[in-house]
């Protein structure tokens, strides 16, 4: 990623769209991820929607905060075009992973910059990169990409017994990683019993999530995806995550067709649908075209049995209602898997490795400044988890590049290093650092109240 004088808007997803092409990627699907990523970047910056809209013309400012919603989960996450290139082992996903780091880094040049934009575009960066294989480093008080490194033979297709082992190496989950390895076992004695010639009763692979935000549940359905192509469930492998806006359409009759779209891109992997209750009762009951959109994924679901899988998501409650609502899911998703609350030991290191992965280092004072900062948070459904590490993080990488403003040429060690007063807003600091809402990361600009984003 680049720094000052690095690429504008427009030429960095004019690189990537260039990548995309080589990598066999619909241009115009990589155009949409792309300009998502951006706007949930740059959601907090004053003056950043009209910036975004010369790089999508005839968009409009809702279109940016519509944007930025669909592309927050990328923020620390690789996108869905990276993960299938990683997936697929494509030769142009570190071209692709780098594209996307310059895309973060023009994305600070929308609007008035904010130290907030950094770190959101910092954490995105190394979260890209990492997925790919390359190698983040930290120059200057921005965060900049070093070009990928000698490109290395394919790796091979890891196994279920890989897969698990990184499972099982995620922070906190010990119920999920339980209940992961149970479902492994029966669906692979199942996929043996049917090669011997003998009966086996179907069992259904789709899954229901049930947790708070921020535990896993994204992470963990990108293994499950692995391991199902592994044990030969899955043609390909790959997570398609989707929520609400992606299913639904303007009208009846085309919301069919978009879900049917939406599925059919996931075929040979996993369709992960996000706060999926939300397509069964909006906020005045019953909504049609949500239920639309559920008729089609059942019966979807049922004429792609061979090759899809699906995993649902949201509090628990709710998605007890989602399932009830429809008897063809009640009989499809039968094994629901529990996400619980990340502790304060388990949030501590979720940051330090997050930190880690950004070429970040948290000195000591900084992790017992995040301990107190977790005892003063209350903890409701609203508290992020492990989003709130990560949200943590970008804050404070802001906070790191403005206490470094004046120093001219600062150390290797000052450009790493994470202090106490990074995590707090001791001392001044531009207004959208002190003014976020801690589970979104978006700040309290004028920009963003008038649109009513979403928490």
């Amino acid at each position: 990623m680049s720094g000052e004088g690095g690429l504008s808007l427009q030429q960095a997803l004019a690189a990537l769209l260039e990548v995309a092409v080589r990598a066999g990627v619909e241009e115009n699907r990589a155009r949409t991820e792309a300009l998502s990523l951006a706007a949930a970047l740059a959601e907090s910056a004053p003056g950043a929607p009209m910036d975004w809209a010369k790089a999508f013309p005839g968009a409009t400012t809702q279109d940016f905060f519509d944007a930025a919603v669909r592309g927050r989960r990328w923020r620390g996450a690789p996108t869905a075009v990276l993960t299938e290139l990683v997936t697929a082992g494509s030769p142009e996903k570190i071209a692709y992973a780098e594209a996307l780091a310059e895309l973060a880094s023009a994305s600070c040049t929308l609007g008035e910059p904010t130290m907030r934009v950094v770190g959101n575009a910092s954490v995105a960066a190394a979260a890209q990169l990492q997925a790919a294989g390359a190698r983040p480093l930290q120059v200057a008080s921005a965060p900049v990409v070093e070009k990928a490194v000698e490109q290395k033979p394919e790796e091979p297709a890891k196994t279920v017994d890989e897969l698990l082992a990184e499972l099982d190496e995620l922070t906190g989950l010990e119920r999920v990683k339980r209940e992961v390895h149970r479902q492994v076992a029966v669906l692979r004695v199942e996929k043996l019993r049917t090669e011997a010639g003998l009966k086996s009763p179907t069992i259904t692979r789709h899954l229901v999530f049930v947790g708070n935000p921020g535990t896993g549940k994204t992470t963990v359905a990108r293994l499950v995806s692995g391991i199902y192509k592994a044990l030969g469930l899955l043609s390909k492998g790959q997570l398609i995550e989707v929520d609400r806006s992606e299913l639904v359409a303007g009208y009846l009759g085309q919301t069919a067709t978009k879900t049917a779209e939406v599925v059919a891109s996931a075929v040979g992997g996993v369709l992960f649908i996000d706060e999926a209750y939300s397509l069964t009762a909006g906020d005045l009951g019953a909504d049609q075209y949500g239920r639309e959109a559920v008729d089609t994924l059942v019966k979807e679901m049922e004429d792609r049995r061979d090759d899809l899988v699906v995993i649902v998501a949201g509090y628990p409650e709710p998605m007890a209602t989602f399932i009830a609502a429809n008897p063809g899911l009640a009989s499809r998703f039968r094994t629901t898997i529990a996400f619980d609350d990340y502790s304060d030991d388990e949030l501590t290191d979720i940051l330090t490795g997050l930190s880690e992965g950004a070429d970040y280092e948290l000195m000591p004072e900084a992790l017992e400044r995040f301990r107190e900062i977790l005892a003063e948070t209350p903890r409701g459904q609203s508290f992020g988890n492990g989003r709130f590490a990560r949200n943590t993080l970008e804050a404070a990488i802001g906070r790191h590049a403005w206490r470094l403003r004046d120093v001219t040429a600062p150390t290797t060690d000052q450009l790493r290093q994470i202090l106490a007063e990074d995590l707090s807003d001791d001392h001044p600091a531009p207004k959208d650092l002190t003014s976020e809402d801690p589970e979104t990361g978006v700040g309290e600009s004028s920009d963003v109240n008038e649109q009513g984003v979403e928490a």
